[in-house]
């Protein structure tokens, strides 16, 4: 059931002694960052949870099973009604083809595959109601019912409160799987009706190990892509990608510096409009890269390689750029981005957001 986890053996072991012990609480959430895995564990489990119950494995090898409920954001297409509330089984086929794909995944591939790259994907209150009646009928095969929610953390505000009421009063036989990545997010009154089990990030020697028997690397490849993956399977497989995004983001984060220390404000602001015209989803991923990358370069000033982890075009961009991240800027550097990652997530105008990100960076370049 858990040959497609990459590591998390203590993870696997803790869910199967609460079943064995027979400890298995109604609501599990399992909370991670991304790429460790956490929803391949909870995939895993609820194979396992499923398959004893009658014919289950040609179901559950194609993910059919009538008692596995998948419950995910989702997105608002111009051919719905204006009064449609978006629910999981309008995607019902695009979720069909990216699981079975494998359970590692990012909400930007599930967007590409909804085809809503440049929108926010929430899970409504029409999509509370679709449960409900889902969970209200008699498991199909004699045993569980299992409710796998990816990122309740979107769900908007009527949707939670609903949910909310079915943790409360969980219908019989019925196990609710949370795989969330920001729990801050979720109502208190949520996180205190499910036991929570953090997943750490995946050990390098477990991505090493899988980049070996999977993806077919030498052990010397292997090992210096695990480091720099930094405990994510995700990253790791990014960093494979030919046209990895990161290649993309380092041109824009090496143009911002550039320009910044420059103090060249004209193309500073046709650098913003360029990013906002890269939709939401896509300027918080340009963020979170600037802000590791910051990081590394502050790091690399200390001279440790062991405390490194860029690629070799990173590296080399570092030689010259690192001394401009100092002691003095690089917390109101990772304040600033942290802001703008807040503010995007706000849906602030993104040319205001970035322009402003732009300008004070001439500010805090020159910081000694």
């Amino acid at each position: 059931m858990f040959e497609q986890v990459i590591g998390q053996q203590e993870a696997q072991a803790r869910l199967l002694q609460l079943e064995q012990e027979q400890r298995l609480p109604h609501a599990l959430m399992l909370c991670g960052p991304m790429g460790c895995g956490k929803m391949a564990l909870a995939m895993a489990f609820a194979k396992h949870l499923l398959s004893r119950n009658g014919n289950a494995e040609a179901m559950l090898a194609k993910w059919e099973h009538p008692d596995l409920h998948f419950t995910y954001p989702t997105i608002k297409l111009s051919s719905m009604s204006t009064d449609h509330k978006p629910v999981s089984d309008d995607f019902a086929q695009e979720w069909h083809e990216l699981i079975m794909a494998g359970p590692y995944f990012t909400m930007n591939e599930w967007l590409e595959m909804m085809g809503g790259e440049n929108q926010q994907a929430i899970i409504t209150a029409g999509e509370s109601d679709a449960l409900i009646r889902k969970l209200s009928l008699k498991s199909s095969q004699g045993g569980y019912k299992v409710s796998l929610i990816w990122l309740p953390e979107r769900m908007n505000i009527e949707c939670a409160n609903k949910i909310l009421k079915l943790l409360e009063e969980p219908p019989q036989q019925t196990i609710f799987l949370l795989v969330c990545e920001e729990p801050e997010r979720l109502l208190e009154t949520i996180r205190s009706r499910v036991q929570r089990i953090d997943i750490k990030r995946i050990a390098d020697e477990d991505i090493q190990q899988a980049l070996i028997s999977k993806r077919g690397l030498n052990e010397e490849n292997a090992q210096r892509v695990a480091r720099m993956a930094n405990g994510s399977w995700l990253k790791a497989l990014e960093m494979l990608s030919v046209d990895s995004e990161n290649e993309f983001f380092l041109d824009m984060f090496q143009t911002l510096m550039r320009l910044a220390y420059q103090r060249k404000v004209k193309d500073l602001k046709t650098w913003s409009e360029r990013m906002a015209g890269l939709g939401r989803e896509k300027q918080k991923r340009f963020l979170d890269y600037f802000l590791r990358l910051t990081r590394e370069n502050f790091m690399f000033n200390f001279q440790e390689p062991d405390l490194c982890y860029m690629t070799q075009r990173e590296e080399d961009f570092a030689k010259n750029f690192a001394r401009f991240i100092n002691e003095a800027n690089i917390i109101p550097i990772s304040e600033l981005a942290n802001r703008a990652i807040r503010d995007i997530g706000q849906n602030a105008n993104a040319k205001i957001v970035f322009f402003d990100f732009a300008l004070q960076m001439i500010v805090l370049l020159i910081t000694k």
